[in-house]
């Protein structure tokens, strides 16, 4: 038993408590959070540095690395500690923390992927205007924008919360701790703030989905009735951002439209977005980018002249 005199200790269970099974996980999990920090900073290091990438494009996929970097940082090591000492705990402090940051990051990369769909939508239907309209006071103005919303939003919905009363139950049924496995442990009536999560996260997650789809379908539908040629091409590329967009929100419109399910199964689909979206976005929005293979091969070359030279 806690109360709210001292700050409580909730306890994680995790994916599995079987202990070989966590043995197991410990190591793909290990081999994907490797690959993760790998992939997004060679993506973060390559958009910096190369000057032929400076461009809007390149611009907001670069941010979507850092973005997804933070948020497999988030919980992914904690996860992985605890597997290999059997011991999952946090502080109240730290679970309000990670909530906290864990909407800011969420709701700016929602807002951000937005952004994204407008650049494409600018490069394929307006090229001729394209410099003119994504300008980089333009580029500035959308990212900062995603953070400014990223904020309020995650702001939102802890000013609702954080001063809910604990003073029994302290296990939450997943690996990190969000809204509705927080809520779930206060000692009091939570209906309310049921609605409220899913008001806020459900509906934004939703509403965000699809507004992509539609925009993506506008975009194809533009294309089409220009040539049948420019279409293929256009699918090709907006295929990889589609699968990427369902991989990402899918998760948080389970999580958040159905905040209790009587399965757990919301804590694997959670495994998506912090340990597979962020491998995938490096993989289909850059490696396959012939322009980005050509960056990086060059900064290697750059990299292996100054090495030889010292």
């Amino acid at each position: 038993m806690f109360t709210t005199n001292y700050s409580p200790e909730f306890i994680f269970l995790g994916l599995t408590s079987y202990r070989p099974m966590q043995h197991l996980l410990l190591g793909f999990s290990t081999v994907f959070y490797v690959v993760i920090v790998l992939g997004n900073i060679l993506v973060v290091f390559t958009v910096v540095f190369d000057p032929h990438l400076h461009s809007p494009m390149y611009f907001f996929l670069g941010n979507l690395s850092f973005i997804d970097l933070c948020l497999s940082t988030l919980t992914v090591p904690k996860m992985i500690c605890d597997m290999y000492s059997g011991h999952s705990t946090i502080s109240f402090k730290g679970c309000v923390i990670q909530i906290f940051v864990l909407h800011v990051l969420g709701g700016s990369e929602m807002v951000l992927l937005i952004a994204m769909a407008l650049d494409r939508y600018v490069a394929i239907c307006k090229p001729l205007h394209y410099l003119t309209i994504m300008s980089p006071r333009m580029c500035i103005l959308l990212l900062s924008g995603a953070w400014v919303i990223g904020l309020i939003h995650s702001v939102a919905q802890l000013a609702f919360v954080v001063h809910l009363p604990f003073c029994g139950p302290n296990e939450i049924d997943s690996f990190y701790c969000d809204l509705p496995w927080f809520i779930k442990l206060a000692c009091t009536d939570t209906n309310r703030m049921e609605l409220i999560v899913t008001a806020n996260s459900g509906f934004i997650s939703t509403g965000t989905f699809f507004l992509l789809i539609i925009s993506y379908i506008f975009i194809l539908f533009t294309v089409w009735k220009r040539s049948l040629a420019d279409l293929s091409k256009a699918l090709s590329t907006l295929s990889a951002h589609i699968s990427v967009v369902v991989l990402f929100f899918g998760p948080c419109i389970f999580v958040y439209i159905w905040p209790f399910p009587t399965v757990p199964v919301d804590k694997f689909l959670a495994i998506l977005d912090f340990m597979i979206t962020p491998i995938l976005n490096p993989a289909i929005y850059t490696l396959r980018n012939k322009d980005m293979k050509v960056a990086m091969r060059r900064l290697s070359n750059q990299f292996l002249i100054q090495r030889k030279m010292f």
